[in-house]
């Protein structure tokens, strides 16, 4: 082996490359001293209220930590125990996997799709619509009124409905039966996903200069599935960026929905979301080294959702 391509030779580029990256810093800052001083405020904040519970969270994840006590580090214990000893922890992240699968992307979709089809509409009925779909997402705990729809007797609508036709003999308890669970939490999910993303899709769509359909229309593009792919999405990759955190972090933060409708825990665990682990075991029991643990691997399975989602988008229009 070259003694340039030894490892005290590439440790000493890689420190040198890093020093040179702090000395630019450095000199930006020093040179652009008032806008850095304009962004102090915000830089801040987001620091102490994110950055640093983020930070503390995960030193919290190697300790046992009951609150009355001071932390005492026990290493990956409590990774260990997740991993290998915590079976509801397993059901959980298979739960929260198969909700993210499902109503993440066809969420995102969704979203997506129904932001192109408003944005043909006129300008009064298109702000009219937008709010249609927007209003599930900010009304609050709406989803309580699917609580009366799948109601388990007589007198919820879809029971009673399907009474009526003949279709069943008896109710069903679609809130606390395990089979079907997890179908109706999805339902619900997907009804209220037309959130944030939808209203920046929206946006990214009402900004594209109209002249570059012109100068497709001209350069041979044919059809508007053609627009889509080479104008439209290219040209509001950062609204897709958005619109996709915004699905990531909704679709792996699902709790209160399965609380509110199927308890808490449900039966069988079928709904369990890692969400709800985590506040069990932060909220109640209070055991907040292994509850960090948990937001821990929470963490960093949406930072890797979301490497692979920019790895995607960087090929929209190629």
């Amino acid at each position: 082996m070259s003694q340039s391509n030894s490892f005290p030779a590439k440790l000493g580029r890689y420190i040198h490359k890093k020093e040179n990256i702090l000395s630019k810093l450095i000199d930006d800052i020093t040179r652009y001293r008032t806008c850095y001083l304009f962004l102090a405020p915000y830089a801040i904040v987001f620091g102490l209220f994110f950055i640093a519970p983020l930070v503390i969270s995960i030193f919290y994840s190697f300790t046992y930590f009951n609150i009355l006590e001071a932390p005492r580090f026990i290493g990956l214990r409590n990774y260990i125990n997740l991993l290998l000893a915590d079976d509801v922890f397993l059901i959980a992240m298979k739960n929260t996997f198969i909700m993210a699968a499902i109503t993440g992307p066809v969420g995102y979709i969704a979203a997506f799709l129904f932001a192109w089809f408003i944005n043909e509409l006129p300008r009064y009925v298109r702000a009219f619509v937008t709010l249609v779909f927007y209003a599930p997402s900010i009304s609050g705990a709406v989803f309580m009124i699917w609580a009366l729809i799948f109601s388990g007797d007589a007198y919820g609508y879809i029971n009673g409905l399907l009474m009526n036709l003949g279709i069943l003999d008896q109710p069903i308890l679609w809130l606390t039966d395990p089979k079907y669970m997890m179908p109706v939490m999805l339902v619900v999910i997907l009804w209220m996903s037309l959130g944030a993303g939808f209203l920046a899709f929206i946006a990214g769509l009402s900004t594209i200069d109209v002249s570059l359909y012109e100068a497709g229309l001209v350069d041979g593009i044919t059809n508007r599935w053609q627009e889509l792919w080479y104008i439209t999405l290219p040209n509001m990759k950062g609204m897709l960026m958005f619109g996709a955190v915004m699905a990531i972090t909704q679709s792996f933060g699902v709790a209160d929905v399965t609380v509110a409708l199927a308890g808490f825990p449900s039966t069988d665990y079928a709904v369990h979301t890692v969400v709800n682990h985590l506040v069990d075991y932060g909220a109640i029991r209070f055991e907040m080294g292994y509850a960090s643990a948990i937001a821990t691997i929470l963490f960093l399975t949406m930072i890797i959702c979301n490497a692979l989602i920019q790895k995607g988008l960087r090929r929209v229009g190629t």
